[in-house]
């Protein structure tokens, strides 16, 4: 089990259905919301993150146990996209 908190202000939020991100999703379009990285925290289940950094402006992060999607941190911008399913389960 792992638990993400998110404070302060969304940044923004969108669909993106550029390559890389269908790829990843294995979606058409994947919907993301931006928060600045320092208000998003894995709460529980740190030990489960893995991460997969494909570029050096993404370190995208997912559940070692079930493979699901979590969040992806944008070093270059101090952003930090999580997935909208990920909030609302």
């Amino acid at each position: 089990m792992r638990e993400i908190e998110v404070t302060g202000v969304q940044v923004e939020m969108g669909y993106c259905h550029r390559n890389s991100c269908r790829s990843y999703s294995g979606s058409p379009v994947n919907a993301y919301l931006l928060w600045k990285a320092d208000d998003v925290a894995v709460t529980k289940g740190k030990e489960f993150v893995g991460h997969v950094k494909r570029t050096e402006m993404s370190d995208r992060q997912f559940c070692t146990r079930c493979g699901g999607h979590l969040r992806t941190h944008h070093p270059t911008f101090g952003l930090t996209d999580v997935r909208a399913a990920v909030l609302l389960a």
